[in-house]
């Protein structure tokens, strides 16, 4: 167990997303978890009531992203900002996963979703945002209030060299290019070789007809000095066959991700790696969204383990497929939070921590 000193000014509450986290949290810190019903009224208005006195204490509420995603964050909101109007000294928001955090480049004519939930969550009250391993590390820069991003890959990497029999004859694996940098990262700690799958289909993006397609009209086309033919056209893409860089045959592939959502891409992913002679397929992720029908296709896919953290709940899903297991961050949080109370350094936390973690 954890020391917090000047316990009596240290409060944790949580919402309804991950009451299991709270606990694991509030018990290894020492403390009781604090009197806050968050109810939802008949007409799914959230309600929240603090039964127990937050003037001059510290807040820590602990907050998650699960498939409830809109009524998670509006829990929060409401429990900061009655911290706030009782006059509580700090308010952290405790969020493993950060939600809307793919949602955090500008598409079409859309709008980056994460800059407006930070500034949500700022305005509610929240003086501090600890998270873990978001999707792009520049959504700290929306925050107005100091963010940590904690990693959770010394816990997969530790789950690797004590769970899985014969790891050493392992290659770590990049789904797609735009992962390469965090298998580059766990092959380096695990003296391991690395392969990278090319090729794969991106998440489909709406290419529907809309005005941005349209050609200038000739008048404005006449206009351009130097072009002939006008304003030229970016050629389209052609996305090759589906390939692997890297020799996996008789070999442990190991892919690594921050998050799993739609499993599809990870099955397609592990039939190819199987094609190519892989005899143990393992998928790791900080974040086990799991959306769908995603235990039945794991359970019928070449996968023999998907292991993710608890950051999300996904007991259910577990019930429904016997290769998803779970490795257990509540120590790291915990740690996050007595040092944020004690006035103490976080560099310990992100000790060798790279860009590319």
């Amino acid at each position: 167990m954890m020391e917090v000193s000047g316990s009596s000014d240290i409060m944790i509450i949580n919402g309804n997303s991950h009451p299991e986290l709270a606990n694991l949290v509030a018990c290894r810190l020492g403390v009781k978890l604090g009197g806050c019903t968050v109810a939802h009224k008949t007409n799914r208005e959230t309600l929240v009531e603090i039964g127990d006195s937050v003037r001059g204490k510290d807040i820590y509420i602990i907050q998650t992203g699960t498939k409830d995603v809109n009524n998670n964050i509006m829990e929060l909101l409401i429990m900061a900002y009655a911290c706030k109007t009782s006059s509580a000294k700090n308010i952290v928001g405790v969020i493993p996963y950060l939600p809307y955090s793919k949602q955090c480049k500008m598409r079409k004519r859309g709008c980056i979703v994460s800059k407006l939930l930070a500034k949500m969550m700022c305005n509610s009250g929240l003086t501090h945002v600890i998270t873990m391993d978001l999707h792009q590390k520049e959504i700290q820069g929306f925050f107005d209030c100091p963010v940590d991003n904690l990693r959770a890959s010394p816990f997969l990497l530790q789950y690797i060299q004590e769970s899985i029999p014969d790891y050493r004859n392992a290659v770590i694996v990049a789904r797609n290019p735009g992962s390469a940098n965090k298998a580059t990262s766990y092959a380096e700690r695990l003296r391991l070789g690395f392969a990278v799958i090319h090729g794969e289909q991106k998440e489909a993006e709406s290419d529907m007809v809309d005005g941005r397609y349209s050609p200038p009209p000739p008048s404005i086309a006449s206009r351009i000095m130097g072009v002939g033919v006008g304003v030229p056209q970016h050629p389209a893409k052609e996305k090759p066959p589906i390939n692997i860089v890297g020799d996996v045959s008789g070999r442990i592939a190991i892919m690594v991700d921050d998050m799993i959502d739609d499993v599809q891409a990870f099955v397609t992913a592990s039939e190819v790696l199987k094609e190519r002679g892989a005899y143990k397929i393992y998928v790791m992720a900080t974040h086990g969204l799991l959306s769908s029908d995603a235990p039945r296709l794991i359970e019928d896919s070449p996968i023999d383990e998907v292991v993710v953290t608890n950051s999300i709940p996904h007991e259910l899903q577990k019930l429904q497929c016997h290769k998803i297991k779970t490795v257990d961050i509540s120590v790291l949080l915990s740690e996050a939070i007595r040092r944020i109370h004690n006035k103490e350094s976080m560099s310990y936390l992100f000790k060798n921590v790279t860009l590319e973690d």
